[in-house]
């Protein structure tokens, strides 16, 4: 059973009208053509507007979607319900807190089966770090931090690599000095597919997006571009 994760820079359900992360991760890494979708929204607080524009989205790819809640009732069998999803999509927001009431509640644990079991994993900014080892992110006031997150993908992270100036210099230091492990970056609009733990391909949305690889060598960073495939 291959165990997939599609990490995103940014940009998750931000274009009504291009679906092709969406349509690539939760609907044809599947092999369904009506999938039942959980949408996690823990990080940015379970905002309305944001499970919305969920619905709206995988309603129109023809998907079955479903939330999952830690703010109202929680399901009281949550790994059966957690489960019961052929894919599961994160979004984005405080990536610190959303860890903190996954592991509280044993979510994390739960992932990490469906995971074992090739359910598709994925997500945006938030949703995209929380795979890794390690990831770039903004849930402190401040500059950015390195956070340990659930470890299914080695290495580490970086989300909206293009679209927030911090972002690129940050990870860029942090591989050089050793803070944190080898790892990808993505540009908004940009899907790093992982398959077994493995980079596997990068998939845009956006014309310019790309992908990146960054290792530490001779006590920097060595940033390497990834051209994505972009499907029409």
């Amino acid at each position: 059973m291959k165990k997939h994760v599609l990490a995103m820079g940014g940009a998750f359900l931000a274009d009504p009208d291009n679906n092709l992360h969406l349509e690539y991760a939760f609907k044809s890494l599947t092999g369904r053509d009506a999938p039942k979708v959980l949408f996690i929204p823990t990080a940015s607080g379970e905002n309305e507007a944001y499970q919305l524009r969920f619905y709206q989205a995988f309603t129109r790819l023809g998907c079955k979607p479903g939330v999952l809640s830690f703010f109202k009732r929680t399901p009281q069998q949550l790994r059966e319900f957690v489960l019961d999803y052929d894919a599961i999509a994160v979004g984005g927001g405080n990536t610190r807190t959303m860890l903190a009431i996954w592991r509280d509640w044993g979510l994390d644990a739960i992932l990490r089966e469906a995971y074992d079991r090739g359910v598709p994993l994925g997500g945006s900014s938030a949703g995209s770090i929380c795979w890794f080892e390690r990831g770039i992110t903004d849930s402190i006031a401040g500059p950015l931090t390195a956070l340990p997150c659930l470890g299914l993908v080695p290495g580490s992270n970086c989300p909206h690599y293009d679209s927030e100036k911090d972002r690129r210099p940050t990870f860029q230091a942090m591989i050089g000095c050793g803070d944190v492990p080898d790892g990808y970056a993505a540009d908004d609009g940009t899907a790093l597919h992982f398959v077994d733990g493995v980079f596997h391909e990068a998939v845009a949305s956006r014309p310019k997006a790309m992908a990146w690889r960054l290792r530490h060598v001779n006590g920097a960073a060595e940033e390497t571009a990834i051209e994505p495939r972009r499907p029409s």
